[in-house]
């Protein structure tokens, strides 16, 4: 029994060495990053041949939406609100009057002033009857008609003071909340309510100083705000006459419509801006572009290696980015495994179609 335990104990010892050795040897193989001659492996790696396209070149932008027109309401004078004629949140009309201020003493003061205003006409009329039969001096006259001449701003200034008690809308649009109540007393200072004109909304929103060249007005562009799948249109009417030295960017400003209303001011729009369309361009999977300290690069397929190549860049979509300089058709584009390729490494290309 002992001899029968001692040969199935050295036959399981040498089956658990023949499956080490092959485990060992496998993994061994699987390593060794040199074929049977003592060279390199060659790296499997996938690339797109690059052909030439015409690239609808546009850029995706964050603008802010503003209302077309909007103004604080205030009161140029101060005194006792006696009527409102608006209701918070309605559409007013360019000229109407939203609210009135009493005006009791000042029409007082007027009548005041216009009875000056008379007796100092009544003077200058007189004056001027005695200087035709040189009984006064030239002097005399015009003193009394600068008297005349005062008594009358005197009135038209009570009269302009008059007329600002009743506030008017400077033209057309939303109003909103009202801070006042009838019998309030107000002052130049204190906030009324705002009034917006949102018929029409600006977009406003900047680009790379890059692109500055490309940017047009008169030029059509669409947009969407978060909450719905709408699509919107505006058109480029304004452009910043020089670009922001702190952000190197141009502002830009487009106009849209908005006679449903569905658009708010104080909204972020997403916008797409449309450039100048390239003809006969360049353009390659994202993937392919690696970020160096000096710019970008990619690797192309040059007789079997790998070939690091430098390249200028511009516009750049979800999928792919256009390529000014350092390619040209033709070129194997490598878009797979490129973050462990190194300049000269051997490589197996698998071409891919591009989408």
């Amino acid at each position: 029994m002992k001899i029968k335990h001692l040969v199935y104990t050295l036959l399981l010892i040498g089956i658990g060495s023949f499956i080490a050795y092959r485990v060992v040897a496998n993994k061994t193989k699987n390593e060794d990053p040199k074929d049977k001659d003592g060279k390199e492996k060659p790296m499997t790696v996938t690339g797109i041949v690059v052909k030439s396209q015409t690239f609808d070149n546009t850029l995706s932008l964050s603008g802010s939406i503003e209302a077309n027109e909007q103004v604080e309401i205030r009161s140029e004078i101060s005194g006792i609100v006696e009527g409102i004629y608006f209701q918070e949140g309605s559409t007013v009309a360019k000229g109407q009057v939203l609210f009135k201020v009493n005006d009791i003493e000042l029409k007082a003061q007027l009548i005041q002033a216009k009875t000056k205003e008379g007796l100092a006409g009544e003077n200058e009329r007189r004056a001027k009857l005695l200087l035709q039969k040189e009984a006064i001096s030239q002097e005399e006259y015009d003193v009394a008609r600068a008297d005349y001449k005062s008594a009358q701003a005197q009135s038209q200034l009570i009269n302009a003071q008059i007329y600002k008690t009743s506030v008017r809308a400077p033209f057309s649009g939303k109003i909103g909340l009202r801070a006042i109540s009838p019998g309030t007393y107000i002052t130049p200072s204190l906030l009324v309510a705002k009034l917006v004109n949102v018929n029409q909304l600006k977009i406003t929103f900047s680009i790379p100083e890059k692109y500055a060249s490309q940017v047009k007005t008169n030029v059509n562009l669409s947009f969407t705000v978060a909450g719905t799948t709408d699509t919107y249109t505006a058109k480029v009417y304004a452009i910043e006459p020089e670009v922001a030295v702190a952000t190197r960017t141009l502002q830009v400003r487009a106009i849209a419509q908005n006679s449903n209303g569905k658009l708010l001011p104080g909204t972020f729009a997403n916008v797409v801006l449309p450039l100048d369309i390239i003809k006969n361009a360049i353009v390659v999977p994202t993937e392919a572009i690696i970020p160096v300290q000096n710019g970008k690069k990619v690797f192309v397929a040059n007789n079997g290696m790998a070939k690091e190549i430098m390249v200028a860049t511009a516009t750049r979509t979800d999928a792919s980015i256009l390529v000014l300089s350092g390619l040209k058709v033709g070129d194997t584009v490598l878009t797979s495994g490129v973050m462990a390729l190194k300049n000269e490494t051997p490589i197996k290309v698998i071409l891919k179609t591009e989408k």
